[in-house]
């Protein structure tokens, strides 16, 4: 019994400095906590405690009616949802645009700070890259009205250059083919975002210390072997986060593209599921249908985020959490 005794008490003192280092490391933190609980109210209030109505997806919601006086119906909703052989048109093309832009959304911003960042001269540098973000603060609603009037039949810019060139007989129609439509949205959103998401890469890049670049010119090595061995490794780390959490966003491209670019004409190749949570759901009146619809894309969005950093938290040894 003495023996346990003394052991407890051993085990005690070995665990009461830590205790000691924790409460010290917070009482010096203190401020910095207390100036964090507006955010993390904030964040409570606004992202999770609106969870609560996702209890609509398991009940026939009707308004007006208190939350105990509603009528549970399941997994009625989600059924009908996998049952609608319509869903799966709006799952391709929400996959299919998502997944375009995913990796153009990637590729070029990366190409684009590269390219800048070799750039000498330093009024001209800064010339591009202000150019470059400025369509960022355009709203999707001018800038689907500037792509349209390019690609306009009637004087658009696209097919004057086209007809001009003699490489076609007669203007395209590209607004009102679908077979278009995804690498429309696409370049229009590479045009739109490419300055603005090659900002981050500029910064990283700015954080690589000038003295790699000295060795390697010492040794002999050109700026295009530079920017392999060099920049790219250097931004590596950013890449990949940012890779992570957009892939954890793959569902969740929203609909304002898709909504001011599409057209009845095209309805087949630009309905999303944003779009068919708002047609479907709640223009019809069908709020637990549509609170259903954004589950699903919570729910699958949520499981890539984990997957994904999963995958390269074992690969590349990087990952967010």
């Amino acid at each position: 019994m003495s023996k346990r005794i003394l052991e407890k008490e051993s085990v005690y003192k070995k665990a009461s400095p830590i205790r000691k280092g924790k409460w010290k490391e917070w009482h010096n933190q203190r401020y910095l906590y207390y100036m964090s609980i507006p955010f993390v109210l904030w964040v409570f209030v606004f992202q999770y405690f609106p969870l609560w109505g996702w209890t609509m997806a398991f009940q026939k919601y009707r308004p007006g009616l208190g939350f105990f006086e509603q009528k549970w119906v399941g997994l009625e909703h989600f059924r009908t949802l996998f049952q609608d052989d319509h869903f799966y048109q709006v799952l391709r093309n929400t996959l299919a645009m998502s997944f375009m832009g995913l990796v153009a959304g990637f590729v070029v911003p990366v190409i684009f700070a590269l390219i800048l960042n070799e750039v000498r001269i330093g009024v001209m540098k800064r010339f591009v890259q202000t150019v470059s973000y400025l369509p960022h603060f355009v709203s999707w609603v001018v800038a689907a009205g500037i792509v349209t009037k390019m690609l306009s039949t009637d004087g658009g810019v696209v097919n004057s250059i086209l007809l001009g060139l003699n490489l076609v007989d007669q203007p395209i129609p590209f607004m009102s083919q679908g077979h278009w439509f995804w690498y429309i949205v696409t370049s229009a959103d590479i045009w739109k975002e490419t300055g603005w998401n090659a900002i981050i890469y500029l910064a990283a890049i700015s954080s690589i210390g000038p003295e790699l670049y000295e060795a390697a010119r010492v040794d002999g090595a050109s700026r295009l072997k530079q920017m392999w061995h060099i920049t790219l490794p250097g931004i590596r780390p950013t890449i990949i986060v940012l890779l992570i959490m957009s892939i954890g966003h793959l569902l969740g491209n929203g609909f304002e593209k898709q909504f001011l670019l599409g057209n009845h004409m095209v309805i087949d190749y630009s309905e999303v599921l944003d779009l068919y949570a708002l047609n479907y759901g709640l223009s019809m009146g069908r709020y637990s249908f549509g609170t259903a619809i954004n589950i699903f894309n919570s729910v699958i969005s949520l499981f890539l985020l984990f997957a994904a950093n999963g995958i390269f938290k074992r690969v590349t040894k990087e990952s967010i959490m």
